[in-house]
């Protein structure tokens, strides 16, 4: 597995489309936790959350894992479950015009 860029210092925000047991999810976190990230946070379109999934987000080091589904509730404290797209469009559109994630992703309490 690699990685581009600085992690160093930073709060870093994963993507994935689809999550299945999160070991790939979990292993992207902690190589950014290795090279200095201050913090590693994940959001996912399509969670599958099969087998040990709950498990190995839980003991991760991943601070949340964001859950766009129509199908799934959170389990555990670090999921959150949001069932519409309005989030992933403020994350894209914030991430264009090159604003802090942060404020979208975790002090807007308004997932709509």
């Amino acid at each position: 597995m690699t990685a581009i860029g600085e992690m160093e210092g930073r709060n870093i925000v994963l993507v994935d489309d689809l999550v299945d047991t999160g070991g790939t999810l979990c292993k992207a976190a902690e190589m950014m936790m290795d090279r200095g990230a201050l913090s590693v946070r994940a959001i996912c379109t399509h969670p599958v959350l099969s087998g040990k999934a709950y498990d190995n987000i839980a003991k991760s080091v991943l601070m949340n894992l964001l859950l766009q589904t129509l199908f799934i509730k959170a389990r555990k404290h670090k999921n959150k479950s949001i069932k519409r797209c309005s989030l992933f469009a403020k994350v894209i559109n914030t991430c264009i015009i090159m604003n802090p994630l942060a404020v979208t992703l975790f002090y807007n309490r308004k997932y709509k």
